[in-house]
């Protein structure tokens, strides 16, 4: 089995970043994105997808985070692609039902080489919100879009309940965390490609 990992990186004139993860790792992680609030979404999502994943990045945060933030996860996006490779062997699909404390989330992924984003159930006003003084809750979504559209995820992410945007937010990258750890998973039982294409 060749290693699923990669390394990249990107720079424009809004944000610079540097990239590695190795997609059967332990859950490792060493994120610095300049973002506090975010670097906890990032590490959660790295212990509970088994993901070791190195970040760092910089930007114009004196404007706002968006640059940042929507940059990191594009890059992440496709190291994600590049690392599954031919996706040969894969489970292909994960399901997650994740709480924190109040909070509960839903997650669904399909590593089908379609990207396509589903995501609802936050609650009025979250996207207003600012988690931690700086991170904006309507940047959930953002990652998620710049996630699945870069590495070709099919992605339904569903709030079920939760009051406290914090622990939505977290809930959300914790679900989907443990969504795509399944999806990702070299199954035994499979041969190939798992799609009656012969292609994801």
């Amino acid at each position: 089995m060749t290693n699923r990992t990669a390394q990249l990186q990107r720079a424009t004139s809004e944000s610079s970043i540097e990239l590695s993860l190795d997609l059967d790792g332990t859950g490792a992680s060493d994120i610095h994105t300049s973002v506090p609030f975010y670097d906890h979404l990032l590490t959660a999502f790295a212990k509970h997808s088994l993901t070791d994943l190195t970040v760092r990045a910089s930007g114009d945060t004196d404007i706002d985070v968006h640059h940042t933030v929507e940059d990191v996860a594009i890059v992440l996006g496709q190291a994600i692609r590049k690392a599954l490779g031919d996706k040969d062997g894969i489970s292909r699909y994960g399901d997650a039902l994740v709480p924190l404390d109040e909070a509960l989330v839903q997650a669904v992924v399909d590593i089908s080489g379609r990207p396509y984003l589903v995501h609802g159930g936050e609650p009025a006003g979250f996207e207003f919100h600012l988690i931690g003084g700086h991170f904006t809750g309507s940047m959930v979504r953002h990652v998620f879009e710049a996630i699945a559209f870069n590495a070709g995820l099919t992605v339904h992410v569903t709030v079920v309940g939760g009051r406290d945007p914090h622990h939505i937010a977290e809930a959300e990258f914790k679900a989907f965390a443990r969504a795509f750890r399944q999806a990702k998973a070299l199954d035994p039982l499979v041969s190939g490609i798992p799609s009656t294409k012969g292609a994801l």
